[in-house]
């Protein structure tokens, strides 16, 4: 018990040092309180903290900033309209256009991305980059700062695509960028190989970024959280904010009857955030 409350001392210590860095920059605060994010978005900064996670990562204004896989947009409401505010580049990946085999729903996905950040005063020139399995390597040496959150465990599930994503990124970074990982952190040990948790282990991302010739300069508890377990029926997406009540992938239609309130309690999961340079 001592022990836990000490690390929970320290890395309140080390989110208020962090919180106080990007109180600094005035372009950030702006971004994050920004009316582009919506009320949910903001809801969940209590346990995302994007201030503190971006100081611990060290962006810096006019960065030239990627987003790998942007998803629903959550980090992207704040790095576009930064970058912005303080004379950067926000570029994310997107659906690869010269593949012969892209679906419609895919070029859609894209389109329907684009429209979403197509108001430059609030944005600026979002740019997308094109991104898949038989994609083009990302135009190398080009940005300061490339962010991969919860992204690295889809990636395991395809034999070589890891190593080849994780290649292409570093490729893509400048000398002296930064690579920011979020992810779904395992406990320490064996890693699962079919990740069906959801879960990676520290142990597992630094050795396959260090592979692709990154240095792990920084790791941090900011996004730690205690209270997850991670033994979860349907493994992290049982957890806020998914919140799935069937197995990952499944077509089955939600189970009504689930009680929810134990993983609801949890909040969101346990995560790993680390700093890599090139």
């Amino acid at each position: 018990m001592k022990k836990v409350l000490m690390m929970t001392m320290a890395a309140a210590g080390l989110m208020a040092t962090f919180a106080l860095a990007a109180a600094g920059d005035a372009a950030l605060k702006q971004a994050v309180a920004g009316e582009q994010r919506s009320v949910d978005d903001k809801v969940r900064d209590a346990e995302r903290r994007p201030l503190e996670s971006l100081a611990f990562w060290g962006l810096k204004s006019g960065s030239s900033i990627l987003e790998v896989q942007p998803g629903g947009g959550w980090w992207s409401r704040i790095l576009a309209p930064y970058a912005a505010l303080s004379g950067g580049r926000y570029t994310a990946t997107a659906a690869d256009l010269n593949n012969p085999s892209l679906s419609e729903a895919a070029r859609k996905g894209r389109a329907d991305f684009a429209a979403r950040y197509a108001n430059e005063k609030i944005f600026g020139k979002v740019e997308l980059v094109n991104w898949g399995p038989v994609a083009a390597p990302l135009p190398q040496n080009s940005y300061d700062f490339i962010l991969l959150s919860r992204v690295i465990h889809g990636w395991m599930r395809t034999e070589g695509l890891l190593e080849r994503n994780l290649v292409s990124v570093a490729g893509s970074l400048k000398p002296g960028g930064v690579l920011a990982v979020e992810q779904h952190r395992a406990n320490p040990g064996v890693q699962d190989p079919k990740v069906e948790s959801g879960y990676v282990t520290e142990a597992f991302v630094i050795e396959a970024a260090q592979r692709a010739g990154l240095r792990l300069v920084g790791r941090s508890e900011i996004n730690a959280n205690a209270k997850d377990t991670k033994d979860h029926p349907f493994g992290v997406w049982t957890l806020p904010p998914t919140r799935t009540t069937v197995p990952y992938g499944s077509n089955r239609a939600p189970d009504p009857t689930f009680d929810r309130s134990k993983y609801d309690a949890i909040g969101e999961s346990d995560r790993m955030t680390l700093r890599f340079i090139k």
